[in-house]
């Protein structure tokens, strides 16, 4: 199969939306990362989604839906918030009202015309609104809900842009509608709404979680461990993930705190790597370079650095390490951010789920 890269133009949105009625795939851009999207009604298309992704069919998908509809249109076929209270009720639509369009999944009980490939056979739905124009161009196109997880294989980076896309699924879908850069750069939020109204946490993303605990003045409630989780209730759950394809190693501090017998110690870890992909939050990325050199001389590097703002760094975490994957680099070491609250908390999440795929043995550092 053939794979383009079409710019979102009337004629491209119409054929993407045409494809997808179909029950092919199209790769999407969002605001969050980019999406690989197939009639969410559709199982033979949600199928192919798996196919594709080589994703495991124990992990559920999120639909993702047009703008401006109105929660109680959804009921039934879509969601069953016959048991809520009106309270629950009440939050839910605060919720809606207030962070859709955007980086926000919410999970709810499932309704009736949901497959159950979907929810990977969970009585719960994920659904989302995504904010990004071309998303939203190809929401109102087509009609139908799209079940839209990241446009890569299971477990490895994240795309965010259309040309990473490419390099992930060339050949297996027919089109990728180029949206540009996405502007968050991790994946949305999962916030579980309980009949009672309880939220739960179900993974970190693009809005953060002190800000929907402030919104609704109430605070969040964490699920069991991933790896304690016998299924995850949402995607993005399982302890190894969002992996490059070399080995990354996670370190427990910054840098600039290694102490000299750290330094030392990661060395031997590390031997029989000559050249090291550097994944940095410095402010001042000279300074860490110097530093580098000065405590192990003997290897050469490349350094990303996504700086301290969290905002900055979470927009080009995946982009950086997928550079880092691509180039000279045989072992990959990451530095924790300098604040882990916020969408500093997010990236932690991806930092250590991608360590995790790896094992790194850094654990022992101080």
């Amino acid at each position: 199969m053939q794979t383009q890269i079409l710019p979102p133009t009337p004629e491209h949105l119409a054929l993407a939306a045409e494809a997808l009625r179909q029950g092919q795939l199209v790769a999407m851009p969002t605001e969050t990362v980019y999406g690989l999207a197939g009639h969410g009604l559709n199982e033979q298309a949600v199928a192919k989604i798996f196919a594709v992704k080589e994703r495991p069919r124990f992990d559920p998908l999120i639909l993702h839906l047009p703008a401006g509809l109105d929660l109680e249109a959804l009921q039934g076929w879509l969601v069953d918030l016959a048991a809520f209270t009106p309270a629950a009720r009440a939050r839910l639509g605060s919720l809606v009202n207030t962070f859709w369009p955007g980086p926000l999944t919410l999970v709810l009980p499932k309704g009736s015309q949901v497959p159950d490939l979907v929810t990977s056979g969970l009585p719960t739905v994920a659904l989302r609104v995504p904010a990004h124009p071309v998303a939203q161009a190809l929401l109102q196109a087509v009609q139908v809900p799209l079940a839209a997880p990241s446009a890569n294989r299971f477990g490895r980076l994240s795309p965010t842009s259309a040309q990473a896309v490419y390099a992930e699924l060339a050949g297996r879908i027919p089109y990728i509608l180029d949206g540009g850069e996405c502007a968050v750069g991790v994946e949305s939020t999962v916030l579980k709404l309980s009949p009672d109204g309880t939220p739960t946490l179900l993974r970190p993303g693009g809005i953060p979680q002190e800000v929907l605990a402030s919104h609704l003045n109430l605070p969040l409630s964490s699920p069991p461990a991933p790896d304690r989780k016998e299924r995850p209730e949402a995607p993005g759950q399982l302890s190894s993930h969002y992996a490059p394809g070399k080995p990354l190693w996670l370190l427990p501090t910054a840098f600039t705190q290694l102490q000299p017998e750290d330094w030392q110690q990661l060395q031997r870890l590390a031997t029989g790597h000559s050249h090291l992909g550097i994944l940095s939050f410095a402010a001042k990325p000279e300074l860490l370079a110097e530093s580098l050199s000065h405590h192990w001389p003997e290897v050469t590097f490349t350094l990303e650095c996504l700086g301290p703002d969290p905002n900055l760094a979470a927009r080009a975490l995946f982009a950086s390490l997928r550079r880092l994957d691509e180039g000279a680099a045989t072992l990959l070491l990451a530095e924790p951010p300098p604040v882990v609250t916020g969408l500093g908390y997010a990236i932690m999440d991806r930092l250590r789920r991608a360590s995790r795929s790896w094992k790194s043995p850094l654990s022992s550092l101080s």
